[in-house]
């Protein structure tokens, strides 16, 4: 979802409350969304943690379509904390639009998110910069203890150990809607859909450090996984980004890849039945290995088709993609 689409109001303050933003240190990202009643005492936490913390910050929320009023208790906020930004989403766009926005307007050289949808104590985030500063680039959060339900928490076991075993991590709370990172980091990272959940899957895969930090999760009403459709878009969203993270730039490697394997055993199957019919053994007319051959020979051209395809495409638009991710230059 692009940043075009979203209403974006900026709250207009007293000159005198206004503070400078060049050499802001730390931007923290909020996602909003029908928390009202949390938002007040949960900014002034944050107000004193990052004020002991000594460093310049920021604190940019985002309303993701609310609509308790959250909005106007965050225009009295800003009114009364300067380095308050407010950013509005005419919908509910979602988690990763919500972080897309809110990195366009912050300035800050480190960046805390996380989303309201998981009640966190405030006084843990400075461990989330010490981790920065011992040279990591990006700490994902670890709810521990976990409030939630029981379902909720039996879900989101069962995903870490699926993504972690496609993606061959060891993540204990990937999709916690915590994260601390360098600006640079998040510049270098696709930023949509969903992707916002699999930040340390592709932190990782382009070489950046990444850690976890465990952070107290405090009692409070939470969504509940009830959904078949959810586990089922989680999935797709998995799959979706283990593909662009490896054959974004080579299609033809995992489609091809399959599409022979198909090939081969559907032609294997065609020519064993040329053969026994050939040499008499008996008609195969009907035969379900016939229908089967068949089958796996079609899907399998298909399959390096499409792989052909996709390899034309990214041919045509190759100077526009970039897999790698520099480090440093010394000239």
């Amino acid at each position: 979802m692009s940043i075009a689409d979203f209403q974006i109001k900026k709250i207009e303050k007293p000159e005198k409350k206004k503070m400078p933003r060049v050499g802001t240190e730390i931007s923290v990202i909020v996602a909003v969304q029908d928390k009202k009643d949390e938002l007040k005492a949960m900014n002034q936490e944050l107000h004193d943690v990052l004020k002991k913390y000594n460093q310049t910050f920021e604190i940019v929320y985002v309303d993701d379509g609310s609509v308790d009023g959250s909005w106007d208790i965050l225009k009295n906020i800003a009114q009364d904390f300067p380095f308050v930004k407010l950013i509005r989403l005419r919908t509910k766009f979602g988690e990763s639009s919500a972080l897309d926005a809110g990195l366009k307007s912050a300035n800050g050289r480190k960046i805390l998110y996380f989303t309201c949808r998981v009640r966190i104590n405030p006084m843990d985030l400075t461990q989330f910069f010490a981790k920065l500063d011992e040279g990591f680039d990006l700490v994902l959060g670890v709810r521990y203890p976990r409030r939630d339900s029981a379902l909720n928490r039996a879900v989101s076991r069962l995903f870490n150990y699926v993504t972690n075993k496609m993606t061959k991590l060891h993540l204990h709370d990937i999709n916690s809607g915590i994260l601390a990172t360098k600006k640079e980091v998040l510049d270098n990272l696709p930023i949509y859909g969903v992707f916002n959940a699999f930040m340390p899957v592709l932190a990782q895969r382009q070489g950046y450090k990444v850690t976890e930090q465990k952070i107290e999760q405090l009692p409070g009403n939470f969504a509940q996984s009830m959904y078949p459709t959810n586990y089922i878009r989680r999935f797709l969203d998995l799959i979706s980004v283990i593909f662009l993270s490896n054959y974004s730039k080579k299609p033809l490697h995992f489609l091809g890849f399959a599409g022979a394997i198909f090939t081969i055993l559907g032609a294997v199957i065609d020519i064993y039945l040329f053969i026994y019919r050939i040499l008499g053994f008996g008609g195969i007319a009907g035969r379900p290995m016939l229908l089967l051959g068949t089958v796996l020979l079609v899907i399998g051209i298909q399959m390096i088709s499409i792989g052909l395809l996709g390899e034309m495409i990214i041919f045509t638009h190759a100077k526009n993609i970039r897999e790698y991710n520099i480090e440093e230059i010394i000239e």
